[in-house]
């Protein structure tokens, strides 16, 4: 019979596998923007919310503030190391004002961090508060990327297109946040359950609309081949919503 600390080794392993799956369920999106030398409509927002999650689990995971959490420490460590890679691609092939916002946004993201840490480990002396503080923050950044994916959503619903909606980002969100749910079920932690019960939800809610416009998307790809060129989804949207906002804001 298989203790329930054993059990949660097992799917902590299991939950590191799928979460650095999760983290490079992106690479074919990226091979796509290297090849074309150009992001086009696809948002960074999803990167810059895993790479200030990731961030924040890392201090989570820290010995002197969550004892025995090697195993997100581990799993977020890679994290962040792999955003990092991302980013510095959206970096490379964005338009200059979109490189500008994102370079502000990575700035924030790391000052916002840094502060964190240094409050946090200097200002705070029991472990416990510790880890109730930037628990706490770790539930909102968690949440935030689950929920990243949905930033396109606009441009989803205005061309019936998921072009720009990774499939794979939403498939691995769904496992992973259901793995870690069951993770922190076996002995129980509030700050890991709540998060990723919300983004299993979240991850099936973006499941549920990829299907939705799916054909509608194939539909979309087969007209652009015949018609032998692409099409600039982006002047569809303006089109449709002549008053409206940019899309993407990073």
């Amino acid at each position: 019979m298989i203790s329930k600390e054993d059990a949660r080794i097992i799917v902590g392993i299991l939950g590191n596998i799928i979460s650095v799956s999760l983290f490079l369920s992106p690479l074919p999106t990226f091979y796509k923007i290297w090849k074309k030398k150009s992001v086009e409509q696809y948002s960074a927002l999803p990167y810059l919310a895993t790479f200030f999650n990731c961030g924040l689990w890392i201090l989570y995971g820290l010995p002197m503030v969550k004892p025995n959490s090697t195993l997100v420490l581990t799993v977020n460590g890679t994290g962040f190391v792999i955003e990092i890679v991302y980013l510095s691609l959206f970096l490379i092939y964005s338009v200059p004002m979109k490189r500008l916002r994102l370079v502000a946004v990575v700035v924030a993201e790391c000052f916002f961090l840094a502060a964190l840490s240094l409050c946090v480990l200097l200002l705070v002396k029991r472990p416990k508060n510790r880890s109730d503080i930037v628990g706490s923050i770790c539930m909102a950044g968690n949440i935030m990327m689950y929920a990243a994916p949905l930033s396109i959503m606009k441009l989803v619903i205005t061309t019936k297109s998921v072009e720009f909606m990774p499939f794979f980002i939403s498939f691995f969100s769904f496992i992973n946040g259901l793995c870690w749910t069951t993770y922190a079920l076996l002995k129980f932690d509030a700050f890991i359950l709540v998060p990723n019960s919300i983004g299993s939800a979240l991850g099936l809610a973006q499941l549920v609309i990829y299907a939705s416009f799916y054909k509608s998307t194939q539909r979309i790809l087969a007209e652009r081949k015949a018609q032998g060129g692409e099409v600039d989804l982006a002047k569809i949207d303006a089109e449709r919503n002549p008053n409206g906002n940019v899309l993407n804001g990073v």
